[in-house]
């Protein structure tokens, strides 16, 4: 199980790697389970700032494995279908309320089920040459696990309707122009972009990342003075939770005048 999920930290980026490449990186329960340990490992140590989720070889991941997750279980019968969805539900929705920031580095096929961890990961950047499929429809499902509900919250009605129901693919360029993911660059040139990317984020303070993504995830469902209370009181408990890097921000921009905010984080390292 050990050669399913890798992960390496370099320069406070953690980058967790889909490993089975012979078969798409398609996720399998043992697959599912592994990757829970991992984000255990990785989500408070000290010298992780940011995770990268990507896939080994020339996918992403293929989605679920259709003879394991699927005809395996089932044959287990409820109980195990039961099992395996929480394995793989569970550890998608623990990154969606991951401690640290998460971007989705998408090198390859991006199937199916490979929308709950695609829409779990905070930011997300494609390949140009990269594939994406609610490929369900073809083998005749509906796509299920969340993946409807990814493609109703990322994208406009009609996209989502044409998507899923002729599973059709799109390459990570329109992937980019439908909202599926932030960016699109040529393959060769993804692993250098996201890295800028996470060096902006490592600037930043860890503790107002951590409240900014979850009001992003939490505000899109409540009406505006719904909204408006929680975010009152989300600030309240940041503040006084790292009150020490709110007053040096402050420092730095009122008293020094060494930064502003609209153009730059605040000096982490005085």
């Amino acid at each position: 199980m050990s050669d399913i999920v890798k992960f390496e930290v370099v320069n406070k980026i953690a980058w967790v790697s889909f490993d089975r490449p012979e078969k798409r990186n398609a996720m399998s329960p043992a697959l599912n389970r592994k990757m829970m340990s991992v984000l255990d490992e990785l989500e408070f140590r000290e010298d992780v700032g940011v995770l990268v989720l990507t896939g080994e070889g020339s996918a992403w991941t293929a989605g679920m494995d259709l003879q394991e997750y699927f005809r395996d279980t089932e044959a287990q019968g409820l109980k195990g279908i039961r099992q395996s969805q929480r394995e793989s539900y569970g550890w998608w929705r623990r990154l969606r309320w991951y401690q640290k920031p998460t971007i989705a580095m998408v090198n390859g096929w991006c199937f199916g089920g490979g929308y709950g961890p695609l829409f779990a990961c905070d930011l997300a950047f494609a390949a140009d040459e990269a594939k994406f499929g609610l490929s369900e429809i073809n083998w005749g499902i509906l796509p299920g696990g969340g993946a409807t509900k990814v493609a109703v919250e990322l994208l406009s009605f009609r996209h989502a309707m044409y998507h899923a129901m002729t599973g059709e693919l799109v390459d990570g360029k329109k992937a980019a122009d439908w909202g599926l993911v932030n960016e699109s660059v040529p393959l060769n040139k993804l692993k250098e972009r996201v890295e800028e990317v996470c060096k902006v984020l490592l600037a930043k303070n860890p503790t107002a990342l951590k409240a900014t993504k979850d009001a992003i995830r939490r505000v899109g469902n409540m009406d505006y003075d719904e909204a408006e209370d929680y975010l009152v009181h989300m600030q309240e408990a940041a503040n006084s939770f790292d009150n020490e890097g709110r007053k040096e921000g402050m420092k730095q921009f009122l008293d020094e005048k060494t930064y502003k905010p609209g153009l730059g984080a605040y000096n982490r390292n005085k």
